[in-house]
C-alpha cells in the first residue's frame, strides 16, 4: 500500500481534504450540445440497499451522475445531469444495512424512484460505470429495461489497483490513498467520489479512467471447469474459482491472454493430463451481470 506522492504530508502525518462534489455539479447549457468522437458519455452509478442479498434486498437510495470525458486531453468535458431519490421498500432495512448507510425508514417513507428517469439517463450512456458493478447492476437490471442491454464497468474490476500499488480496492481507502475523503455510504456522494476518484488530478499519465474505459471494450471470459473431480474443490477455490451451484460446476473470470495459461493448469492439476474444461466469451452487455 501506499500513498499517491502528491498526498500532503507534515512530518509523520498525512493531511486529507474533504471531497463533497465540488466541481461536479451539471452544466447549465443545451443537451443538444454536439460530442465529439473522443469523447465517451460514462454514467456513475450507486445504489444503498436493505442488505447485501442480491436477490432478495432492495434499493432504498439511487444516484446517477453523468460525465462527457474527453479522451485526448484526459479532462471532464462537461457534466451533463444526475439524479437521486429515495426509495421505500416493501421489506424491512436490516440493521447491518443501517449500520452502514444511517438510513431510516423515516427518511425514505412515501419515496420512490422515477424509474423512467433512471432509462432515459442510462440509455444515453456509452458505459455505466459502479464501483464493484455486479452488485449494484443486480438491483438496476431488475428495474431498468435499458440496463440490462448496456455495457457495464466496474472501478473494483477494471482497473489494476494492485498494479497500481494499492494493496485494498476498496473506494474509501482507494479514496483516503489519494489525499481526501468523504461522506460515504450515501448513494450522491460515492458517485462524485468515485468520479473524482478515477479522474484524479495527481495523474498525468496511467490515468485510471482511460484504463476503465478501455478495458470496459473488453469482453472477459469464463473457464468452466466442469466434471472437476470432487477432491480438487479447495484447490479450484485456492485458485479463485468460484462455485456455480445452480450448473453445478467452478469456474473463473479470465481475460483472453489468460486462456491457455488456465488451460494448462487446469490440464496438470486438475484433470491429471486431459483437459475437460469449457471457454465461454461473455458478450460486453452481459459483463456484470448475476
Amino acid at each position: 500500500m501506499s500513498f499517491i506522492s502528491t498526498v500532503e504530508k507534515i512530518d509523520d502525518k498525512v493531511v486529507l481534504y474533504k471531497y463533497d462534489g465540488e466541481g461536479l455539479a451539471p452544466n447549465s447549457g443545451d443537451e443538444s450540445e454536439l460530442e465529439t468522437p473522443n469523447q465517451k458519455r460514462l454514467c456513475f452509478l450507486d445504489v444503498e440497499t436493505t442488505g447485501k442479498d442480491r436477490t432478495g434486498d432492495e434499493i432504498i437510495e439511487i444516484a446517477l451522475k453523468t460525465i462527457l470525458f474527453d479522451m485526448a486531453s484526459c479532462s471532464i468535458a462537461s457534466v451533463k445531469e444526475s439524479y437521486e431519490s429515495y426509495n421505500e421498500p416493501t421489506i424491512p432495512i436490516k440493521e447491518e444495512a443501517f449500520l452502514v448507510n444511517r438510513i431510516t425508514d423515516e427518511m425514505i417513507m412515501g419515496q420512490s424512484i422515477d424509474w423512467n428517469q433512471v432509462d432515459r439517463i442510462l440509455e444515453k450512456a456509452d458505459v455505466i460505470v459502479a464501483h464493484n458493478a455486479s452488485f449494484d447492476r443486480a438491483f438496476i437490471d431488475e428495474h431498468s429495461s435499458v440496463s440490462p442491454r448496456k455495457i457495464w464497468a466496474c472501478s473494483l474490476e477494471d482497473i489494476d489497483w494492485p498494479g497500481r500499488n494499492f494493496s485494498n480496492g476498496k473506494q474509501e481507502l482507494l479514496c483516503f490513498w489519494h489525499g481526501f475523503y468523504y461522506e460515504s455510504h450515501r448513494a450522491m456522494n460515492d458517485v462524485n467520489a468515485l468520479i473524482h476518484l478515477v479522474t484524479h488530478s495527481s495523474y498525468t499519465e496511467g490515468h485510471p479512467i482511460l484504463e476503465l474505459i478501455e478495458n470496459s471494450g473488453k469482453p472477459y471470459y469464463k473457464m468452466k471447469a466442469i466434471r472437476s473431480p470432487f477432491e480438487k474443490k479447495d484447490t479450484l477455490k485456492a485458485n479463485n474459482y468460484k462455485w456455480d451451484g445452480g450448473n453445478k460446476y467452478w469456474w473463473k473470470k479470465l481475460n483472453f491472454d489468460e486462456i491457455e495459461t488456465e488451460k494448462d493448469w487446469l490440464t496438470e492439476v486438475i484433470y491429471d493430463d486431459y483437459f475437460s474444461g469449457v471457454v465461454e466469451e461473455i458478450p460486453l452487455t452481459d459483463k456484470y451481470k448475476q
